[in-house]
């Protein structure tokens, strides 16, 4: 069971990461915006396009298993990043003390701890393509 539970976590953080870049490659003035408001205005729109296809390619990576040892840094940093900039609505969610605050916005802290759940796990991940030596165990 452990197994299948892992590979549904790593399958769905890393599908996000494929969604949120294929937001910055396509959207870009929603990247724009949100950049503005979260991320202190960082990052112009190819930079942002750019970061999308790095994304991309990262969530892949994640989802089919491979790399795992390289990737799940990044994706812990992506969501780290991203938890950083809602901070005060996880703290606040129904904004009693920040304005702005927004409650949808919660589930930044639970994507960052199934990310450092899969690095800690990432052993016991055996239905990765970096782990084929074990998939006869399973099979």
């Amino acid at each position: 069971m452990k197994c299948w539970t892992l590979l549904l976590l790593r399958v769905s953080l890393g599908w996000l990461l494929v969604i949120w870049g294929a937001d910055k490659v396509f959207n870009v003035e929603h990247s724009v915006a949100v950049a503005n408001k979260y991320y202190l205005g960082l990052g112009t729109e190819s930079i942002l396009q750019l970061g999308g296809v790095v994304q991309i390619l990262v969530g892949l990576l994640i989802v089919v298993g491979f790399a795992r040892r390289w990737v799940y840094p990044i994706q812990v940093l992506f969501n780290g990043a991203s938890l950083l900039a809602v901070m005060k609505s996880v703290i606040d969610p129904w904004g009693w003390i920040f304005e702005g605050s927004n409650a949808l916005f919660y589930p930044s802290l639970i994507i960052f701890a199934g990310s450092l759940l899969l690095v800690a796990f990432r052993d016991e991940d055996y239905l990765s393509l970096d782990k084929k030596e074990n998939l006869d165990n399973i099979l």
